[in-house]
């Protein structure tokens, strides 16, 4: 069966695109135009991914993906914003987007970015994860160590969630960087070892550990 998708998009002409390009793609897709609308469709209607605009009549973007998160819903969002810049693309993780592009995108690259945050939400079986004493709700996007809660940035959040997915498997700087900041980003790969840092600060005793030569993975602790 084809995925089904929500297009969340106002401007007639690109919903219209979008409609079109991701059918083409094989996607089952509905579509509708204003926030509010697109809240109450993404709660109601079982979708396996949201394309979200961020300026919509009603309600923004901003305000959906929030609401989504605050009511629970775990369904993966791919925001698409005439924005570009590092505090936008943060203030989009901080709310729980999954990922994002910058306008205009090509269908095949967001229908590329749908797969991707997809599989990564099907790659859990269950939402709370346990690494020894480390726990993480990929539901709730809780994060404690033992018995006390853990507050996340929302890169380090994408960062932990990464590599979670990966289950105890080395993931390399380079798919770090491709995954939460994007591939086609342009920032240095260095910024990774920045937020590890400050990560690895805020889960010990839990380590992340570093395997030379082929990247990062979670040690229970």
């Amino acid at each position: 069966m084809a995925m089904r998708i929500l297009v969340i998009e106002d401007d007639e002409a690109i919903r219209s695109v979008l409609e079109r390009g991701l059918r083409s793609e094989g996607f089952d897709v509905e579509t509708c135009s204003d926030g509010p609308t697109g809240l109450w469709r993404a709660l109601d209607g079982n979708f396996q991914a949201i394309v979200l605009d961020l300026l919509l009549p009603g309600k923004s973007g901003y305000w959906v993906c929030e609401e989504l998160r605050s009511e629970g819903l775990t369904t993966p969002v791919l925001v698409l914003t005439a924005k570009s810049g590092e505090l936008d693309e943060i203030d989009l993780l901080d709310l729980g987007a999954d990922d994002f592009l910058t306008k205009p995108a090509s269908i095949a690259l967001i229908a590329a970015r749908l797969r991707v945050i997809m599989r990564r939400a099907t790659a859990i079986a269950s939402n709370q994860v346990q690494r020894g004493d480390l726990s993480y709700n990929f539901g709730t996007r809780r994060c404690a160590v033992g018995e006390s809660d853990v507050a996340l940035t929302g890169r380090e959040d994408q960062l932990l969630r990464r590599l979670l997915i990966a289950n105890g498997a080395c993931v390399s700087r380079q798919e770090l960087l491709d995954d939460v900041w994007g591939t086609n980003s342009g920032v240095d790969a260095t910024i990774v070892d920045v937020y590890l840092r400050k990560l690895r600060a805020k889960l010990r005793p839990c380590p992340i550990e570093n395997v030379r030569s082929l990247g990062y993975r979670i040690v229970p602790c």
